[in-house]
């Protein structure tokens, strides 16, 4: 989805977000600034659902889970590639565009999930289990990737999975997805027990007992990097694109989003008419993308984010896999 770029529309997004007026004013100028550095660089600034509403909304060219920035990434015609996100989707948008300039506002954005698992370990888990295609969530670094028999998002995950051929799939890395794919597929899963998003690992099916006590009219919407003790006491669990399309086919007013809290903050705008409830885990990685962080890539082109060509062409296999299945 294409965020906005008007500055009036961007303010009123802002507005009707959780920034306050004051955090607004002093956030405008730089927002700003930011728009004309891309016109002069021909960059285009790509937005995951996690950012802050001034990263969110005022900066960010499109916006989306790590599936629908991975196709747009792919599609671009920019020359320069600013991801507002974690280093591997940065390492994705290389991967699938060598040739332009990738930045990241911050190199040590990282991710639980991504550092709980390398290279090594695949080729381990591929000699105990010869000929079982792997299946790797695209929360991975490159060279894990390069691993990799197929790529997949929260939200294609058991698509994926039930694309690959054989009664087995090794699934990497996070062990609470696989546990919900478990339960939706005859396949043998073979998973990763290290793996976790240091986020919704936070989250508990108490939690949701608790917040249904307190509001009668509640949807529960969850993501799958939870336990299944939380999504089995959910309504609804997907990505974070399948959690805006779920909302606005819903008549609930009353929301309860388990995920990163960032990404209620940023639907409040496109739903004004409901209330989001939910205790709040932020992602200290995600966090570190700043407005100031953002221009300042831009102005010195600093923190390329490059993927050496003997990883980068097996991982693009892997992830033209993902994009083909959809």
């Amino acid at each position: 989805m294409k965020a906005t770029q008007d500055l009036t529309e961007i303010r009123r997004a802002l507005d009707a977000s959780t920034m306050l007026p004051h955090e607004i004013d002093q956030a405008l100028p730089l927002i700003e600034e930011i728009h004309e550095l891309k016109k002069r660089k021909k960059a285009v600034i790509l937005g995951h659902n996690y950012m802050t509403p001034d990263v969110y909304h005022g900066v960010s060219d499109f916006i989306g889970d790590s599936l629908g920035l991975a196709r747009l990434a792919a599609e671009t015609k920019a020359d320069v590639i600013l991801f507002n996100g974690v280093h591997f989707m940065a390492e994705t948008a290389k991967i699938v565009n060598p040739d332009k300039l990738v930045l990241i506002a911050d190199l040590e954005a990282g991710c639980s999930l991504a550092e709980s698992i390398t290279g090594a370990d695949v080729r381990e888990l591929k000699r105990q289990h010869p000929g079982v295609p792997v299946v790797t969530y695209v929360n991975c670094s490159a060279e894990v990737k390069a691993e990799t028999d197929v790529c997949c998002t929260s939200a294609n995950a058991l698509e994926v999975v039930e694309s690959v051929p054989g009664d087995a799939v090794i699934f990497l890395p996070d062990e609470y997805l696989a546990r919900n794919i478990a339960l939706q597929t005859k396949k043998k899963i073979i998973s990763w027990e290290q793996g976790k998003c240091m986020v919704h690992e936070q989250y508990s099916g108490e939690d949701v007992r608790n917040t249904r006590k307190q509001f009668d009219d509640l949807v529960v919407i969850s993501h799958p990097e939870c336990d299944t003790d939380v999504t089995g006491e959910s309504d609804f669990a997907g990505s974070t694109s399948q959690m805006a399309n779920y909302i606005a086919k819903s008549e609930h007013k009353n929301i309860m989003l388990i995920t990163e809290c960032s990404m209620a903050d940023n639907l409040r705008v496109q739903f004004p008419d409901r209330n989001f409830v939910s205790t709040c885990h932020t992602c200290p990685h995600m966090k570190k993308i700043t407005l100031e962080k953002v221009r300042d890539a831009l102005l010195y082109d600093q923190f390329e984010v490059t993927v050496p060509e003997h990883i980068r062409v097996p991982a693009r296999a892997s992830v033209d896999r993902m994009l083909e299945i959809g």
